[in-house]
C-alpha cells in the first residue's frame, strides 16, 4: 500500500496518508475541513535488490570469456601499428621485438 501526499487548499496543511491504491482520494482536511488535493509523484516507492543496475552486470557468461581472451590476447603485428589491435592504447602491455 502506498503512502499519498496531500495538501488542504485552504490552510496549505500537507500531511501524508497511507492508504490502498483502490480507495478513494480524501476531500476534506482534518485540520480546517477545506478541500484537499493530491500531490503529484508521491506514493510509490523503489526499491532496489540486487548486486547492480548497470547493462554490464547482465551480460552473459559468453559475452564476458570474449572480452577477456580480447583484453589478454597478444598482439601479432610486429610493428604495432595496426588500427584495430585493443593493445595499442595500452602501451604496457605490448612487447616490443
Amino acid at each position: 500500500m502506498p503512502t499519498y501526499e496531500y495538501e488542504c487548499q485552504k490552510c496549505k496543511d500537507k500531511f501524508e496518508n497511507f492508504q490502498s491504491m483502490s480507495s478513494d482520494p480524501l476531500k476534506r482536511c482534518k485540520e480546517c475541513g477545506g478541500k484537499l488535493k493530491r500531490l503529484i509523484g508521491t506514493g510509490a516507492g523503489i526499491i532496489f535488490k540486487g548486486s547492480g543496475f548497470y547493462a554490464t552486470d547482465y551480460r552473459s557468461s559468453d559475452y564476458k570469456s570474449k572480452e577477456k581472451a580480447e583484453k589478454t590476447s597478444v598482439c601479432t603485428s610486429s610493428k604495432n601499428n595496426c588500427s584495430s589491435c585493443p593493445l595499442k592504447k595500452d602501451k604496457k602491455s605490448v612487447s616490443k621485438d
